[in-house]
């Protein structure tokens, strides 16, 4: 299947650029798509971001030099882009929980990160929701935050929506947009601003902007424009839930949608969206 080999190549070229100062675009290139995609459609199906992916396949193959050969230590952090013998030392005994000076003593556990490789996997026995819909630009407003390469999505995102609530965002939020905070499922999210140059992004918590509304200076406004969207949906019965199934949509349509359709993802802002008891995944797409 082409989306595959798109894929395994890009791991290919990864593999053989890891001591190397990696160039992302080329990655993408390989790919098809663009830098910010390949890193969000990465994370999603392999469950870690990218820049941890290449960290912990260039500390394994630090592992086994430093088994292997008399290299130095500083030699070896060079090697492996690290700017100090300590910081190498640091994120070396983060992976395998002992020191590099240590791993060279015979018997000592290591862990190993073996190379990637992407195969198609039959499944079809869970249906995905799905629809295609045409939408009108509109405006929304919220908070917003920059994502970059190496932040870890995982943690950041609910650390924006945790400061919302703590801050007295949510309920000025809810006041402008004339809501009642807590009792009406309003706020979505988008994902927008994708920098190839920069590998950033950003991420907003947001809402609809009502007609000729007045918006204070520490929130954000964005322009979504008209696009053709798929949509996908799943429900949840807590919203202790939510996160898990959100991050599940993103991975199904990425490793199952996208690669059988007849679509690619389109440029501009990507959004979640949470009616009550639900949640749902809007990609602009067009025709391959």
């Amino acid at each position: 299947m082409d989306w595959l080999q798109k894929m395994n190549g890009a791991i290919d070229y990864i593999e053989k650029h890891l001591i190397d100062d990696l160039d992302y675009e080329e990655v993408a290139k390989i790919a098809c798509c663009s830098v910010y995609h390949f890193q969000r459609m990465f994370s999603f199906i392999v469950d870690i971001p990218l820049s941890e992916y290449v960290r912990r396949r260039r500390l394994t193959l630090a592992a086994l030099e430093i088994q292997n050969s008399p290299i130095k230590i500083i030699d070896l952090a060079i090697k492996y882009g690290y700017d100090s013998p300590d910081a190498f030392t640091r994120a070396f005994k983060q992976i395998h929980g002992v020191t590099p000076t240590l791993a060279r003593n015979m018997g000592v556990e290591l862990k190993a990160y073996p190379r990637l490789s992407f195969h198609i996997s039959i499944k079809g026995d869970v249906e995905m929701n799905y629809r295609i819909e045409d939408k009108e630009s509109y405006k929304v407003f919220g908070k917003s935050i920059t994502i970059g390469l190496n932040d870890n999505p995982y943690e950041v995102i609910p650390k924006l929506w945790n400061d919302l609530r703590v801050d007295g965002s949510y309920e000025e939020l809810c006041e402008i947009a004339g809501f009642e905070p807590y009792k009406n499922t309003f706020l979505e999210s988008t994902l927008y601003d994708f920098d190839d140059d920069t590998y950033k992004n950003k991420y907003m918590i947001n809402t609809l902007l009502p007609p000729k509304t007045h918006v204070p200076k520490e929130f954000d406004v964005l322009t979504i424009p008209a696009a053709k969207w798929v949509v996908f949906s799943d429900s949840y019965e807590r919203i202790e839930d939510t996160t898990e199934v959100i991050q599940k949509i993103w991975k199904r349509i990425f490793t199952e949608w996208f690669p059988t359709s007849d679509y690619e993802v389109a440029e501009g802002p990507q959004l979640e969206v949470y009616p009550k008891g639900s949640v749902e995944v809007w990609i602009p797409i067009i025709e391959k």
